[in-house]
């Protein structure tokens, strides 16, 4: 999951909470001490969802599928496409709006943590929630993200796979997403 897919599965806790989950990706280590309790409840959560997904077998499926020589990013390339199928779902539905505006007004209000710092009010301004119901422009995150990794990745390279293989990761999504709500979808 990414920005979306962990406020999905945070959005019935607290402010706090959401945030945890929103800013998780740029806290590093175990000593979340720095954090308030909540907050850091929040990070824990968005760890434990992204340890389901790794696991889960049609997670595991479709990275062996994937091309040979960039399999260990197409769980990054992956993570895009679960928040493209969110967007796309959700768009104009007044619950994503709502949720999109929360997200939006705690990363507004709050500082992220260094790591993330100059991307969220990009992120915020460009109203990536929304945009990635567009499939053109979640690839073009796909590679903005590809950009911000060190140099010598190959992410960007999963942009064709990604297009080639839609139905077969819309379908993947549709069996995993009700599961990972009843599991993980509260705080």
């Amino acid at each position: 999951m990414n920005f979306l897919g962990h406020a999905w599965l945070g959005h019935r806790g607290s402010d706090d909470f959401l945030f945890g989950n929103l800013i998780a990706d740029g806290v590093k280590g175990r000593d979340l001490g720095a954090w308030p309790e909540t907050v850091a409840a929040g990070i824990r959560h968005h760890r434990r969802v992204d340890a389901r997904i790794d696991g889960a077998p049609q997670l595991l499926a479709l990275r062996r599928r994937s091309p040979e020589g960039l399999r260990r990013y197409s769980g990054i390339a992956l993570d895009l496409m679960w928040d493209h199928f969110l967007a796309r779902d959700g768009q104009g539905e007044a619950d994503h709006r709502a949720l999109v505006a929360r997200c939006y007004a705690l990363l507004e209000a709050r500082p992220a943590p260094a790591r993330l710092a100059t991307m969220m009010p990009v992120l915020v301004e460009q109203d990536w929630l929304n945009g990635y119901a567009d499939f053109a422009f979640t690839q073009r995150a796909l590679e903005g993200l590809a950009r911000r990794l060190p140099a010598g990745n190959r992410l960007a390279e999963l942009a064709p796979w990604l297009e080639a293989e839609y139905p077969r990761l819309e379908a993947a999504f549709y069996r995993l997403w009700p599961s990972l709500e009843r599991e993980l979808g509260r705080p």
